[in-house]
């Protein structure tokens, strides 16, 4: 069975790749009770509004590298040469992002009050900034070097989980917990980027102005989309912050902690198989579409057990994540744990989603799915301002659910109809 394992690589990349990520999901599980109990339910909301804006600008960072990025190392994983000029280039415009961020964000943070309230915070955050900058983890990917992002990743959340640990042992320590975060990025990242400096011979030599200047406008639309799909993921927190405040915004993340294990795991099982279906579709359609068929049920049945345990044991993970007795949940737990059986239902129409999205980047429809997501998007954004005031944290999983519905129904039309003209 063990030499059977070691013979298949995709199962073996896939059994190194999910030790990794795992350790993405039992982080929160470990960190999130202990922030709750040690920081308060306020604070931890605070917490979260200063990872949400860190998160956002990530994507920023990044610049479509996720995706572009992803395709193009994986297509050019065999060609040395090109690879050392594509990295350099694309770390050459990420530095440049860097500073353009950490100007505009400087400024926002000293003049404008929401944020100058807590500018200790939110000037933390940008380490997480910093770190993503030199994030190998891209790269690995599209190469599926999935041993050295396992290591990258454990290492990062180990480092971060016992920062928290050690040095948050008071509530006003809530401030260090994004600084904690980063620091755990920038050790991380920085071996795994040291090894591609080594491997590619990145420099700023190996690039130039106008090969930046390219590289900017070649990914602006799938960055675009990108920073706008981020909105839908990382607002809902900073609205509930700022319409009916911290409190509620620190119950909204809990709630989204745990689901947010889910959603993480649909992503980075999104980020396994994104490249091997780019390559498999250059190669074989068949070939890719088994391959995208047969990983894909699979994680769906996996995703949708794991809905249906969530459901029944709502209350037990509800009294979990806040720090309450089993047998004595309070009003909180209560109101998390009803929460929570609505929410299931965004990560099984994300687990459809997803997919699909896999299927119409792969296929090159990367300007159907940047002007689509920029319409769900503004859609979904204006539903939460609307429904947030009126029904709080329902409001925001009800938006939530019916874009992902609407996705769905949105992309399948789009890859039939390429399946079709490829037939």
């Amino acid at each position: 069975m063990i030499k059977k394992i070691l013979n298949n690589k995709p199962l073996l990349n896939l059994l190194i790749y999910g030790v990794g990520q795992g350790f993405n999901l039992i982080t929160p599980i470990l960190v999130v009770p202990y922030l709750v109990s040690i920081c308060g339910q306020e604070r931890f909301g605070k917490i979260s509004v200063g990872m949400a804006i860190s998160f956002f600008l990530i994507v920023v960072i990044d610049y479509g590298s996720d995706i572009n990025g992803v395709k193009d190392v994986a297509v050019n994983r065999n060609n040395k040469q090109a690879l050392t000029v594509l990295l350099s280039t694309a770390y050459a415009a990420r530095m440049l992002l860097l500073i353009a961020i950490i100007a505009v964000t400087s400024l926002l943070f000293i003049s404008v009050p929401y944020f100058s309230n807590e500018k200790q915070l939110f000037f933390l955050c940008l380490s997480i900034v910093a770190g993503q900058c030199i994030s190998p983890i891209w790269v690995f990917q599209g190469i599926e070097h999935f041993k050295w992002t396992a290591i990258i990743n454990i290492l990062c959340k180990v480092l971060y989980a016992l920062g928290v640990f050690i040095f948050i042992k008071q509530p006003h320590h809530y401030i260090y917990v994004c600084l904690l975060w980063g620091m755990g990025m920038i050790v991380a990242y920085g071996i795994g980027f040291a090894a591609l400096c080594r491997t590619y011979k990145i420099s700023l030599k190996r690039t130039s102005v106008k090969q930046v200047q390219d590289y900017l406008k070649q990914h602006f639309s799938i960055f675009s989309s990108q920073i706008f799909l981020s909105l839908q993921l990382y607002a809902p927190v900073m609205l509930i912050s700022f319409f009916i405040g911290d409190a509620m915004a620190g119950t909204y993340k809990i709630l989204e902690h745990i689901i947010v294990i889910f959603r993480t795991y649909i992503f980075l099982f999104f980020n396994y198989a994104y490249p091997r279906v780019c390559y498999l579709l250059e190669q074989s359609t068949s070939q890719a579409l088994r391959f995208w068929k047969t990983y894909n049920l699979a994680n769906f049945i996996f995703i949708a057990l794991c809905m249906g345990m969530l459901y029944i044991m709502a209350v037990p993970v509800a009294c979990y994540f806040t720090h309450t007795p089993f047998n004595q949940p309070d009003e909180l737990a209560n109101n998390i744990a009803t929460m929570l059986r609505v929410a299931i239902f965004f990560p099984l129409t994300l687990a459809i989603s997803t997919p699909l999205k896999q299927l119409l980047l792969g296929y090159g429809k990367q300007k159907y799915y940047v002007n689509l997501t920029l319409g769900i998007v503004f859609l979904n954004m204006a539903a939460m301002v609307i429904l947030i005031p009126l029904f709080k944290i329902y409001g925001v999983l009800l938006s939530l659910i019916v874009t992902e519905i609407v996705t769905i129904v949105l992309y399948l039309p789009a890859i039939k109809n390429k399946q079709a003209g490829a037939n």
